[in-house]
């Protein structure tokens, strides 16, 4: 904002106040509507932001008597709407606006020089040219970890999660003023950043070192957050955790992390997931994972064998004759859940069971097997392969 639209602005009547009220009366005036139109207490807000941003620009100005004074002289010196001569102001010697006072090379006409950058330099403490605008802060991010059963991350679940972050201060109202009513910082004039030279005409911002980047000060610190307008906040949110997340998985949750200073955004939540064993089934991408005992009968002569699934009926898949040990077999659609909401497969493995102890009908059948196939050797192709190696 240039100096120019600082005279043209009437901090009096921004704070309701007359010209000739006391330092008491104006900061009453400040005080009650800095409480009124806080963004803390107006959030989303956009009007109210930018009204305690004017408020906050006039106590500035008119809350420090030398530069209440030099704002006195300039608006009589201008007049309450800028020095603008009409046609027939007549007179060479002011044919300029202020525009041309302050363009840094205009005309200086009638004989006020390069005087006005001296009257005006204290008052925006950068010679002419400045701004008084506090600005929105984002809040910070959060992370956070959450465990979950192998069942929770295939099909989604809400979990409590207790965060701490920083928050608005509650005793002084997020202002960082124990009386509710800081002053915006001198430095940085509001910004919460100062430029320096980096040489080649370029500049650089940093936060400001004076404020820590709020664009406000405070006279009478808050005993609870020492100034800083934030103090340490609990709280437990509940949070829904999407079906089909993976073990070790980070997700990002936008808006749910600590809350903004000054009607800005609030930062956001990352949540690590930590994903416990289930004793059945496994898993493989989008897939999952389960092994089937079967009988040698049933490998050897083929049937139809019931598999349980996560969370839902039992499946029958059929054996086809002579399945070897190992073989793995598909159920479409019984698998976790994927982006687009649709699930993968169940991957079924076939372990053929060998009994450890048989009844003596059972026994008998395996020794007439045994006889019926005694001429077999299913070895055999294994040690011609390697001769032959």
């Amino acid at each position: 904002m240039s100096t120019k639209d600082f005279i043209e602005k009437d901090y009096y009547k921004v704070l309701g106040v007359p010209k000739d009220a006391t330092e008491a009366e104006i900061k009453k005036a400040y005080r009650k509507l800095a409480r009124e139109f806080h963004p803390d207490a107006n959030k989303g807000n956009a009007r109210a932001e930018e009204r305690f941003k004017e408020i906050s620009e006039a106590n500035d100005v008119l809350g420090d008597p030398k530069k209440r004074k030099e704002y006195d002289e300039a608006r009589a010196l201008f007049g309450n709407g800028g020095f603008r001569p009409g046609p027939g102001a007549g007179g060479g010697n002011f044919n300029f606006d202020l525009g041309d006072l302050f363009g840094g090379g205009g005309a200086q006409g009638g004989g006020f020089g390069g005087g006005i950058g001296d009257v005006f330099g204290g008052l925006f403490n950068r010679g002419g040219a400045g701004t008084t605008r506090t600005q929105p802060r984002r809040g910070q991010d959060i992370e956070s970890e959450v465990t979950l059963s192998f069942t929770e991350a295939i099909e989604g679940a809400t979990v409590p999660l207790r965060m701490s972050s920083q928050a608005p201060c509650k005793a002084c109202s997020g202002t960082g003023d124990k009386n509710g009513t800081p002053r915006v910082c001198p430095t940085c004039v509001g910004t919460g950043q100062v430029a320096r030279g980096s040489g080649g005409g370029f500049s650089l911002t940093d936060p400001c070192p004076d404020c820590k980047g709020r664009g406000l000060i405070a006279e009478h610190p808050c005993m609870e957050c020492k100034g800083s307008g934030r103090a340490k906040s609990s709280r437990t949110m509940q949070v829904r955790i999407p079906a089909g997340v993976t073990d070790g998985q980070r997700i990002r949750l936008r808006g749910k992390g600590a809350p903004g200073e000054r009607g800005g955004p609030a930062g956001d939540l990352y949540v690590v997931v930590h994903v416990g064993e289930h004793p059945v089934f496994g898993r493989k991408g989008d897939n999952l994972t389960v092994t089937v005992p079967v009988t040698f009968a049933e490998a050897a002569l083929g049937g139809e064998v019931r598999v349980p699934t996560l969370g839902g009926p039992a499946v029958t898949l059929k054996l086809p004759p002579g399945t070897p040990n190992g073989r793995t077999m598909r159920a479409r659609g019984k698998g976790a859940v994927r982006k687009d909401g649709t699930r993968g497969d169940l991957l079924v493995t076939v372990e053929v069971s060998v009994p450890v102890d048989l009844s003596g009908k059972a026994r008998d059948a395996l020794e007439a097997y045994r006889e019926a196939t005694a001429g077999e050797d299913p070895r055999a192709e294994l040690f011609e392969a390697a001769k032959g190696a």
